[in-house]
């Protein structure tokens, strides 16, 4: 008789575990059963409690970047009063381009602040519902513009980006590498930093059945965001797997073992390669979406953030390095 095949069980490390139990039995709604208000309401009370402290740095400034459909709000993070002129990372939250914000992922930019030593700007682009597909990506490419020019407002000098971003702020990431590749500008984007990005929407992927449900990013609340947002599946803006991945900025692409967009990530990395662009692929074994956030919830995960950074600073670098000798070579 032939015996049945019986599914592996994934691999959850016991902080992971703890931290899901207790999530997967608070009672009330669930994010695609609340109303947008609530949601992001909720999402910053979370990280108010599951991440640690912003911790103290020299500049934590607000800032109004001049977008395309009016002034966006931004916030400079640096452990420097003052810096020689150098790069400067531009970074997009996550929450699913429907929640989230500036203030409830201040605690990553700073850590990403003073693990990295450069500037931080953090970007408060437009929201869904009330600004659909392609808002966020036109708020996104516009900040980075922005940034790129050095202006007054900034008080530092800018000599390349790097582009960062979690989950649909690592989307934001890789769409506007894209842009800027296309139409470059004032200075280039060093690397581009994704963390546990949404790529692909136009076709199934064995992450998203396997993590669907009890996992923190669920399926139906995928869909939720996807309901508000309102984007083309089959648009590069917002399934850039299906772009055009040459001549892309070195990327550094962090995922998470139990996450429905864990197949995504490993596509887009795959795709960089075969490009022949230069990729760092990492992924949190036996953690979830997110982590980045929860990582007073789940401590395992500073130790997944710090390697993740660790390979930022290399790959910063060593683009630095090339930039300074393709100069030298004429």
């Amino acid at each position: 008789m032939t015996k049945p095949v019986i599914a592996d069980t994934p691999f959850v490390r016991p902080d992971v575990a703890a931290f899901l139990g207790y999530l997967n039995n608070l009672p009330g709604p669930r994010t695609h059963e609340m109303a947008v208000a609530d949601a992001r309401a909720a999402m910053l009370a979370m990280c108010d409690v599951a991440d640690p402290p912003r911790g103290e740095l020299a500049v934590v400034r607000d800032l109004t970047i001049p977008g395309p459909a009016g002034a966006l709000s931004a916030r400079l993070f640096d452990a420097r009063a003052e810096r020689a002129a150098g790069p400067a990372i531009v970074f997009f939250h996550g929450g699913g381009w429907v929640i989230g914000s500036v203030d409830s992922h201040a605690s990553l930019a700073a850590e990403m602040a003073r693990q990295l030593d450069l500037p931080v700007i953090s970007v408060d682009y437009r929201l869904a519902p009330e600004a659909p597909f392609p808002a966020a990506v036109e708020d996104a490419e516009a900040a980075a513009r922005w940034v790129a020019e050095s202006p007054a407002a900034l008080e530092r000098a800018v000599t390349g980006l790097v582009l960062t971003g979690d989950s649909a702020g690592g989307n934001l990431t890789i769409v506007t590498s894209m842009a800027l590749r296309d139409r470059p500008a004032a200075v280039p984007v060093l690397v581009q930093a994704p963390l546990y990005p949404a790529t692909d929407a136009t076709r199934p992927y064995s992450s998203l059945d396997a993590f669907a449900d009890g996992y923190l990013l669920t399926r139906e609340a995928m869909g939720w965001f996807g309901d508000h947002y309102r984007p083309d599946a089959h648009d590069a803006r917002f399934s850039p797997l299906i772009g055009d991945a040459t001549a892309l900025p070195p990327a550094v692409i962090v995922a998470a073992g139990l996450d429905p967009l864990r197949d995504q990530a490993r596509a887009y990395a795959a795709a960089l390669a075969l490009a022949g662009v230069p990729v760092a692929y990492q992924e949190a074994r036996g953690n979830i979406h997110g982590f980045a956030t929860l990582r007073r919830a789940i401590p395992s995960s500073q130790q997944d953030l710090a390697a993740f950074l660790t390979a930022v600073r290399t790959a910063v670098a060593s683009a630095a390095r090339a930039i300074e000798n393709a100069k030298a070579a004429g």
